[in-house]
């Protein structure tokens, strides 16, 4: 413990400027969560639901990572002016009702949408929806929404049945754009995009366009039936799901998903009834920022606040966190500033009654960033986290996917190739290997 204590005064610091920048973050116009939250009883149109039973949670999530290269204005794709964007999204948790959330935290001026569904897929990653699913999305009781250059907006619930499990099509229409544009690349999915209002076709004909990220959407809440709590996974590339097989969601976090769905339908003692969402940003670092103001790839002490406590109804956070300040900042790989970071975002979580499972780091023997030195930080950090004086509770990664003959690396079936990332066989392991029992429990009042 007295690591702890001798590094109390850089914690007191990380705390109040991660405050101070929140502050900011939350109370002008670069936050996600400055738009006041709908609920399911407000009076809204007809494409808005009744009152029902059921609790608010996140079914699929993005963080808002980057602005989109090419789409600043003045350039020839500003905004994607007169683009219907069509995300493919999967869902954790099943619902009656369904919300979203959209993005212009990178945009330069306000971004008009004049068209918004939302429709279940009509097959695994197509543009095709389900006709009789279509449903237009309302802010406010409007059809038309004005989202502020560096602010959020959340729609009304609108009645739809939305499967577990499942992809949902989210689409909007600006005549006008915005940009740069919000986006969250590499997303391991494909999404559409078609010339011209098409937010309501159904055929996905039109849809000829394809990119591998999500514009502007940021989340889909649903108003479940058969869950009643978030667990937020936060991470890097690791839990973005970097390397696994593009709309196959073989990324760790879905396969929680399945594994805690399947543990509650077979009655497992003390596993929670939770959805599980992502929000993980290949190349995120714990400590430091992007460039761009505001910035990409923002660090995980500036985004916590936004990515973990402002999703709907958050019971657990997941943080595997770390590796790329090893990696990729040699002025942070200091095994103490990184475990001062992370317990900052522990005693954020424990003030909010959040609860928080920390991973051990996983190992990188063979990547082009190894050096010994660096593999003794890790080794430092994991020593930490198992001995249990950072988090809450456990899931031993590193042990989980490493090769027993050289605990350096991943075990040859669990690597992707690069010798970084998993392999679909690794994020698996990675999900397996977690402890469902660990979900249960309260946030203690100090850690």
């Amino acid at each position: 413990m007295s690591r702890r204590h001798d590094h109390a005064l850089l914690a007191a610091l990380l705390a109040l400027a991660v405050a101070v920048s929140g502050g900011i973050y939350l109370g002008v116009a670069a936050d996600e969560g400055h738009t006041e939250r709908p609920h399911a009883g407000r009076s809204a149109p007809r494409s808005a639901a009744p009152v029902s039973a059921g609790t608010w949670v996140s079914s699929w999530s993005a963080s808002p990572a980057a602005a989109e290269p090419g789409t600043a204005p003045g350039t020839g794709r500003g905004g994607l002016a007169g683009r219907s964007l069509r995300n493919v999204v999967h869902t954790s948790a099943g619902g009656t009702q369904a919300r979203i959330t959209l993005s212009n935290l990178y945009g330069q001026q306000p971004l008009t949408i004049t068209h918004a569904t939302i429709a279940l897929a009509a097959g695994s990653g197509e543009a095709a929806a389900v006709p009789e699913s279509m449903r237009r999305v309302t802010f406010g009781g409007a059809g038309r929404a004005v989202v502020p250059a560096g602010q959020q907006l959340i729609s009304d619930p609108v009645e739809l049945r939305v499967p577990h499990d499942s992809d949902v099509l989210v689409t909007t229409y600006s005549p006008t754009g915005a940009g740069p544009v919000t986006h969250h690349p590499r997303a391991r999915q494909i999404s559409y995009a078609a010339v011209g209002d098409h937010a309501a076709g159904t055929t996905g004909a039109a849809y000829t366009e394809q990119v591998e990220a999500w514009r502007y959407l940021t989340a889909l809440d649903v108003l479940s039936d058969e869950s009643d709590g978030t667990v937020v996974v936060f991470g890097d590339s690791l839990t973005d799901g970097a390397m696994s097989t593009v709309g196959a969601n073989r990324r760790w976090p879905d396969v929680l998903s399945d594994r805690i769905r399947e543990a509650v339908a077979a009655g497992t003692a003390d596993v929670p009834r939770h959805s599980v969402v992502n929000q993980g940003i290949s190349g995120n670092r714990l400590l430091s920022d992007g460039l761009g103001r505001p910035a990409d790839n923002p660090s995980g002490l500036g985004r916590f606040a936004r990515d973990v406590l402002g999703r709907t109804d958050v019971e657990v956070v997941v943080i595997d966190l770390g590796v790329n300040d090893i990696l990729r900042h040699p002025g942070t790989a200091d095994p103490d500033r990184i475990l001062t970071g992370l317990r900052t975002l522990v005693d954020q979580a424990h003030a909010r009654g959040v609860r928080v499972i920390g991973a051990t780091l996983m190992p990188f023997h063979g990547h082009g960033g190894y050096t010994d030195a660096r593999e003794e930080v890790r080794r430092q950090i994991n020593a930490e986290i198992r001995a249990g004086r950072v988090f809450d509770a456990v899931t031993d990664f590193d042990r989980a996917v490493r090769d027993p003959y050289d605990p350096r690396r991943f075990r040859p079936d669990y690597d992707s190739g690069d010798h970084l990332h998993p392999s679909d066989r690794g994020y698996a392991r990675m999900a397996d290997s977690f402890d469902l029992t660990s979900l249960s429990g309260s946030a203690p009042a100090e850690l």
